[in-house]
Parts: C-alpha cells; structure tokens; sequence
C-alpha cells in the first residue's frame, strides 16, 4: 500500500494551485470554478477544494493533521525552503538523524512538511519531535 491522492480544502482555490505547483512541481490537470486536481511525476494527486475560509478546525482533533513531502534531492529542499520562505516569515529547517526537514505555511496558513532524503533512503530511528507539539 502506497497514499495515492490527499484533498484539502483552500479558501482561495486559484491562489493555492500556483502555490502548489510551484512547490511541489506538479501539473493541474483538471480544474472545476471549484476544485481542482495536481499531479506529480510518480502520479500521485493532491485535490483542492475551494471553500469560503471558515474557522479552522482544532489542531489535535482526530483526522490526517499534516502530509509530510520529500524532496529529491538537497537542491530540491532548498527550492522548497525558498517557495515556503516567500509565502510565510514562519519557516524553519533542522536537522534530524539523518535528514532534513522544512516546515513553513501554505496560502491558508496550514503547515507544510518537505523532508531530504524521504524514508525511501533513510529509515527513521525515532518520531519527529515536532509531532508533539501539534
């Protein structure tokens, strides 16, 4: 098993595709007035649904809290840093076991996670202290 696709909702959908493209270097390749579908290189889909921002809901309920992505290369989770640098002043980068790992604001302000190398290269030998503090 292997996630395949992730929806999150964007208050302002038109905003929120360039954002995304940009970062994560995928292609809309379908768009409604209300929704619209990335896809990156290996497939994978990130669905945007417009919806009119509406309270957020509270950080810790039960549901998927943040997707965590992985740059494939150093450069690459520089590019990402820089992308996330230019939408929010709240960006920040450490170094865990053996690898990277960025974390800034998407256009709604909701956490973004890009890790170097991904778990595909390095096996993780504790959690994410981050994690605790959600």
């Amino acid at each position: 098993m292997r996630l395949s696709s992730a929806v999150t909702f964007v208050s302002d959908l038109d905003r929120s595709v360039a954002f995304y493209c940009e970062l994560l270097q995928v292609t809309c390749s379908l768009r409604s007035e209300s929704a619209a579908l990335l896809v990156g290189p290996d497939n994978y889909e990130l669905y945007l649904r417009g919806k009119h921002a509406q309270p957020s809901r509270v950080l810790g309920s039960v549901g998927i809290q943040y997707l965590i992505w992985s740059a494939d290369s150093m450069d690459e989770l520089q590019r990402c840093e820089d992308v996330l640098r230019r939408e929010s002043t709240h960006v920040r980068r450490e170094r865990l076991d053996d690898y990277d790992v960025v974390e800034g604001r998407d256009p709604d302000h909701l956490a973004i996670m890009v890790v170097f190398p991904g778990p595909d290269e390095s096996v993780r030998h504790s959690i994410i202290p981050r994690i605790y503090s959600w």
